[in-house]
C-alpha cells in the first residue's frame, strides 16, 4: 500500500461508464504552458466534451481561454469545481495536485495528473498507453502521467525491451527550457536578447545562465548529489517497465532549446540484438519513428519533433567494446511528453468498463 492517505465516503459510488457519451472535463492549470497544449490536443483529437471547465489558481481566475472557437472564462480551482466532472486533467503545480486530485476522485471524477505528486504511489498507475495500458483498470480515481523526459526514453526503449529484454541502461538527457514551464522559456528568450544587446545575464529559473550554455542540473540536487529529475527518470522507468531492480545510470542536462527533449542511451539487453533488428522493432512500434541514415548524415533533432506526437529515434549503432547498443531519441516534451500522453490516457480509460473501485480511495 502506498503512503497516500485514504478518506473514503461511507457508501462509495462507482465511477460512471464513460463510453458512448460526451464528457465533462476540467483542466487545472489551463493557462499554463502544458495546459495550453492540452487544449490544442483535446481539440485536434476531437475528444468528446459536453462541457469544458478551465481552472487555475486564484491569480489567473477570470481570464479566458479559447476552445473550439469559443472564449471560456477560467474559474478558480477549488473542490466544488469538480462536481459532476468525468475527467480532471492536472497540468499545474504538485501542490495543487496533492490537495485537489483526491477531491476530484471523491466526487467521482478520474484525475489525470502530470505532476510528480502521485507517480510513485503504489495505488496509482503510472501510464504510457502504448506501453502499460493493462495497469489502467487498477486506478482508484487518480492516474499519473510520467515525467516528460521519461516518456520519450521509455517509448524508445520499449520495442527493444519486448524484443530482447533490458538488463542495464546508461542515459544522458538534454532537456529543453520548456521543461521548467513558461518561466523557463521566457528566461531563455530574455537571456538570448540580453546577450544580443550586450547586457549581463541574470539566471532565476535555472542554476546558471541557459542562453549559449549547458547546465548539468535539472531541478535540484539531493543529498546524494543526484538531481531530483535524475531520480524521476530512474524510478519512473523502473515502475513503467515493472523492473524495480533495473540498473539505470543517468545524468540530466538543461540545454538552450525552447521545446524538445533529447536523450542518448547505452543499452544492455538480455540477449544480444543486432542493430537491424532494433531498427525493425522500433519502426513497427506505434508512436515511434526511426530517422537514421548515417551515410546521408540523417538523424532527428529537437527542431524536427516540435509539434509532433511521435518519438523520433536515430544514431543506432553497436557499442565498440561490448554487445550493447547506442540510440538517440527526441520528443516534444509539451505534447507526447505531457499533453498528448494525458489525453491518450483519458481515451484509454474511456474505452474501459466502469471501474470496480469507488471514488474516495484517496
Amino acid at each position: 500500500m502506498s503512503n497516500a492517505s485514504k478518506s473514503s465516503p461511507a457508501q462509495p459510488q462507482h465511477f460512471s461508464d464513460l463510453r458512448d457519451r460526451d464528457l465533462v472535463v476540467c483542466i487545472v492549470g489551463a493557462t499554463g504552458a502544458v495546459g495550453e497544449v492540452l487544449l490544442e490536443v483535446l481539440e485536434e483529437r476531437a475528444f468528446p466534451i459536453a462541457e469544458l471547465r478551465p481552472l487555475a489558481s486564484q491569480r489567473s481566475a477570470g481570464t479566458t481561454i479559447q476552445f473550439r472557437g469559443k472564449a471560456i472564462e477560467v474559474a478558480e480551482a477549488v473542490p466544488d469545481a469538480f462536481d459532476g466532472a468525468d475527467f480532471v486533467f492536472f497540468a499545474a503545480t504538485g501542490d495543487l495536485s496533492k490537495s485537489l486530485a483526491p477531491e476530484a476522485a471523491r466526487r467521482g471524477a478520474i484525475a489525470i495528473d502530470k505532476s510528480n505528486t502521485w507517480r510513485m504511489h503504489d495505488d496509482v498507475p503510472l501510464v504510457v498507453p502504448e506501453i502499460n495500458p493493462e495497469t489502467l483498470p487498477d486506478h482508484r480515481g487518480i492516474v499519473s502521467c510520467p515525467n516528460c523526459t521519461t516518456i520519450g526514453l521509455v517509448m524508445s526503449l520499449e520495442p527493444i525491451r519486448r524484443a530482447a529484454g533490458l538488463e542495464e541502461l546508461v542515459v544522458t538527457t538534454l532537456q529543453a527550457a520548456s521543461g521548467a514551464g513558461r518561466d523557463g522559456v521566457e528566461e531563455l528568450a530574455d537571456q538570448q536578447a540580453a546577450l544580443a544587446a550586450g547586457r549581463s545575464l541574470e539566471p532565476k529559473v535555472f542554476a546558471s545562465a541557459i542562453a549559449n550554455n549547458v547546465v548539468p542540473l535539472c531541478e535540484n540536487f539531493r543529498e546524494d548529489d543526484y538531481s531530483t529529475e535524475e531520480m524521476k527518470l530512474r524510478l519512473e522507468t523502473q515502475k513503467i517497465f515493472g523492473q524495480p531492480e533495473l540498473p539505470i545510470a543517468m545524468t540530466c542536462v538543461r540545454v538552450p532549446v525552447p521545446v524538445g527533449h533529447s536523450a542518448t542511451a547505452l543499452v544492455k539487453t538480455r540477449r544480444p540484438i543486432a542493430v537491424d533488428e532494433v531498427r525493425q522493432a522500433l519502426g513497427a512500434f506505434a508512436g515511434v519513428e526511426v530517422i537514421d541514415d548515417p551515410s546521408e548524415r540523417v538523424f532527428p533533432t529537437p527542431a524536427d519533433v516540435v509539434g509532433r506526437d511521435e518519438v523520433l529515434v536515430g544514431r543506432l549503432r553497436a557499442d565498440l567494446d561490448s554487445d550493447r547498443l547506442w540510440l538517440w531519441e527526441v520528443s516534444d516534451n509539451l505534447r507526447k511528453g505531457a499533453a498528448t500522453n494525458a489525453v491518450q490516457i483519458a481515451e484509454a480509460l474511456r474505452a474501459l468498463p466502469p471501474s470496480p473501485h469507488g471514488p474516495g480511495a484517496f
